[in-house]
C-alpha cells in the first residue's frame, strides 16, 4: 500500500508523526527488507508553516523523515495559497499514483490535499474528522467541512466527532467512518517523557516545576494564533489588557506566533504587565513542559486545548466556541472570548478555591493511545492494490 501524506503546518507535524510511527511498526513486524515495505509513506510538505521554530525544529524532535516532496508554499492569502497547493500537490498526485491520502486536521494544506486527491480520485483519509465549531467565519470550520464531505475515510477522535457527520448525511458503510481515539492523545503520552529529559524551558525561563502544592510558583501559559483573534486589533488589544492584569499576580507566558508578533508590532501594542514575558515560538517537547507546569493556560488553539486537559492544568479559551466540546461540558476548560473582564474571572475561577474536577476521563473521551496503530489497521484492511 502507498500512501500519500499532506502535511504543512505545526500540528500536523505531530499528528502525521503518530501515524508514521505505526507505519514503521507495521513494516518491522512483517519484516520485509527496504524497499519492500508493506506501507510505503510519501510525505508533501507544502510549506505552509516555515520559520524554523514552526517547522525544522518539529522535524528533529519528532523524528521524522525529509518529506519526498517540499512545495515551499510560504504565506499567502487563503485563495493564493490554497491554489497554489492544489497545483502542487496535483503534480505529486500524478507522478506517485497512491492508495489513498492523509490529510490531517483542518488548515490550507488539509482543505488543498483533499480537493487535490478527489478530483483525481484518489481516495482521501481525514484524520481527525467531523470536528465542528459551528462557526462559519472560521476559515478552519469551512475546511473541515467540506474535507469530510469529499473524503473515503472519516477517521474521528471522539464519539461526538462521529454524531457531528451523522447530522451531516455522512454515515459509515456510504464511507468508512470510524471512531479511532485522538492521535494527539496517543503524542502526548509517547513525547511526554522525552520531553522531561530533552527540555530545558523552564531553567531557560527561571521557571521551576509545579507541583500543584499551594506554595508552587505560579505562571500562566498562553497562546494565540487564529484569525479572529489576530485580525482583530480590538480583540487583540482587549486580550493583552486582560494580560496585563493576570500579570499582576503572575508571570505570564506568552510563546508568540509569528502572525501574531507581526499584528501587535504592526498595531503597536506592548505588553505592559510587570510580569508578562512575550518570547519567541517553543518546540513540541518545550510546550510540553510548560503546559504541564502552568497553573493555568489561556489559548486559542484546539490542541492545546486538548493538552491542557490531558495534563491536569485549567483552560481558559479565547473563543466563543470549541470543536472540544468534551472540554467544556465536564468542567475543565472554559470559554471567554476576548472579552477582557470575562478572561480575568475565568482565571480567578479556575485558580479559586472550587477547582475543576480531575482530568482523568481523558483516556474515556479521547481513547487509549493507541488512534494511530486503529487508522493504519483499517486503511490495511480496507485498500488492497492500487487502482491508478
Amino acid at each position: 500500500m502507498k500512501i500519500l501524506t499532506v502535511i504543512g503546518a505545526r500540528p500536523q507535524f505531530i499528528k502525521a508523526a503518530v501515524v508514521t510511527r505505526a507505519i514503521q511498526a507495521v513494516n518491522m513486524e512483517r519484516g520485509n527488507p527496504p524497499g519492500k515495505e508493506n506501507i510505503e509513506e510519501i510525505t508533501v510538505h507544502t510549506g505552509q508553516h516555515y520559520d524554523y521554530d514552526m517547522d525544522r525544529i518539529f522535524f528533529l524532535e519528532l523524528g521524522l523523515r525529509e518529506p519526498g516532496y517540499h512545495l515551499g508554499i510560504g504565506s499567502a492569502s487563503h485563495g493564493e495559497q490554497t491554489g497554489r497547493m492544489l497545483q502542487g500537490i496535483e503534480e505529486v498526485l500524478l507522478r506517485e499514483g497512491p492508495d489513498v491520502v492523509i490529510v490531517y486536521g483542518d488548515t490550507n494544506s488539509t482543505l488543498a490535499g483533499a480537493l487535490a486527491a478527489c478530483k483525481l480520485h484518489f481516495p482521501v483519509a481525514h484524520v481527525e474528522a467531523g470536528l465542528r465549531s459551528y462557526n462559519r467565519n472560521m476559515p478552519e470550520e469551512i475546511n473541515r467541512v467540506i474535507v469530510d464531505h469529499v473524503s473515503s475515510f472519516l477517521f474521528c477522535p471522539t464519539k461526538n466527532a462521529v454524531t457531528n457527520l451523522k447530522k451531516e448525511g455522512i454515515i459509515d458503510g456510504d464511507v468508512a467512518v470510524a471512531h479511532v481515539g485522538d492521535v494527539m492523545y496517543d503524542s502526548v503520552l509517547y513525547n511526554l517523557e522525552i520531553a522531561k529529559e530533552k527540555s530545558e524551558i523552564l531553567r531557560e525561563l527561571g521557571l521551576r516545576a509545579n507541583d500543584r502544592s499551594p506554595s508552587s510558583p505560579d505562571y500562566a501559559l498562553v497562546t494565540l494564533h487564529r484569525a479572529e483573534n489576530t485580525d482583530n486589533p480590538q480583540r487583540l488589544r482587549n486580550i493583552f489588557e486582560a494580560l496585563d492584569e493576570v500579570s499582576q499576580e503572575m508571570v505570564v507566558i506568552f510563546p508568540l506566533h509569528p502572525r501574531t508578533k507581526k499584528t501587535i508590532e504592526g498595531l503597536g501594542i506592548k505588553g505592559k504587565g510587570k510580569n508578562l514575558r512575550l518570547i519567541g515560538p517553543v518546540s513540541y517537547f518545550d510546550m510540553l513542559l510548560l503546559e504541564r507546569d502552568a497553573r493555568v493556560i489561556l489559548t486559542d488553539s484546539g490542541g492545546v486545548q486538548k493538552e491542557a486537559f490531558w495534563l491536569g492544568v485549567p483552560c481558559i479559551t479565547l473563543r466563543e466556541e470549541t470543536e472540544w466540546a468534551e472540554t467544556v461540558e465536564c468542567g475543565w476548560n472554559r470559554l471567554a472570548g476576548a472579552d477582557t473582564r470575562r478572561i480575568i474571572n475565568a482565571v480567578h475561577e479556575a485558580l479559586g478555591p472550587q477547582q475543576s474536577p480531575s482530568s482523568g476521563k481523558g483516556k474515556a473521551i479521547y481513547g487509549d493511545g493507541r488512534a494511530g496503530e486503529r487508522i493504519v489497521a483499517l486503511l490495511l484492511s480496507r485498500i488492497s492494490g492500487n487502482p491508478h
